[in-house]
């Protein structure tokens, strides 16, 4: 933020953010994301036994590939309604995977209590990316592994937030696709991590329906979109949907009934120091 934000401001944009996320249906949105989770967890090779943090884990796309390999997991997400659903989850699959609510920008746990921290597309969206930064680093062992996946801005989802911003007035937080910049990571984690690489890669959205349709699904079930139409009147949000529309249309790598959408993230892996 430019100026420095007074805990009641604090306060009203947590709120705010807390009900993004828990409108819609995540849970649902999500289940098109979970082998882009898949790809990105197989490549961090955590041991079995391992104690790993997924930092706004969401409905446990990510934290629930790390249970069923053995690994000790704990999610932690800001909508209370999403961790009912992973810690639901898990028990259907007999996992013994913990769900908490928490803020990633003050984490409940004691320092160095993880072996791995990851938040794949989660804790960018955090108001105060140097608390969120903190934050990692202290629950992270020395020589632990930190692992985000954040959206950049070029990429097909940063093009949407681009898309939003036309009609809808800015937060006055931190945009959270910087987290989707190389410089401004190492910035961020500075000296508290002694490794990092940094690598764009694409998350592919697959989709068995048109373009249309798929602007339709993140509207009724991902919060920023649903939220984002929510406010605006209907002949606004009849041109925010054909934009979103021509959007998806001009990045779909799939048919006319297919889409599938290449969407640039930063992988982020570094080690603690």
């Amino acid at each position: 933020m430019s100026t420095v934000a007074t805990a009641p401001e604090i306060d009203d944009l947590k709120a705010r953010l807390k009900g993004t996320w828990m409108a819609g249906e995540y849970d649902r949105f999500s289940r098109y994301m979970e082998e882009g989770a898949r790809i990105f967890y197989e490549q961090l090779n955590v041991a079995a036994g391992s104690n790993l943090l997924d930092v706004a884990c969401g409905s446990g796309q990510l934290a629930l590939w790390a249970a069923r390999d053995g690994v000790n997991v704990t999610g932690v997400d800001i909508a209370p309604n999403l961790v009912e659903r992973a810690q639901a989850r898990a028990r259907g699959e007999g996992l013994s995977a913990r769900f908490l609510e928490g803020d990633a920008e003050d984490l409940p746990f004691e320092d160095a209590s993880f072996d791995v921290v990851t938040s794949l597309i989660g804790a960018m969206f955090a108001p105060r990316p140097h608390l969120v930064a903190h934050e990692l680093l202290r629950v992270c062992r020395r020589g632990g592994t930190i692992a985000m996946g954040n959206w950049t801005a070029e990429g097909f989802v940063g093009q949407m937030f681009k898309t939003f911003a036309k009609f809808i007035a800015p937060s006055g937080m931190p945009a959270p696709v910087l987290w989707g910049d190389e410089k401004v990571v190492k910035e961020r984690f500075g000296a508290g991590v002694s490794s990092l690489k940094m690598t764009r890669r694409q998350y592919l959205f697959n989709y068995p329906f048109a373009p249309a349709e798929v602007v339709e699904l993140f509207r009724d079930c991902y919060g920023p979109t649903n939220r984002a139409f929510a406010s605006l009147k209907d002949a606004e949000a009849s041109k925010l949907r054909e934009e979103l529309e021509a959007l998806s249309t001009s990045h779909n790598r799939g048919g006319e009934d297919l889409t599938i959408l290449p969407a640039e993230y930063l992988e982020v892996i570094a080690v603690r120091a």
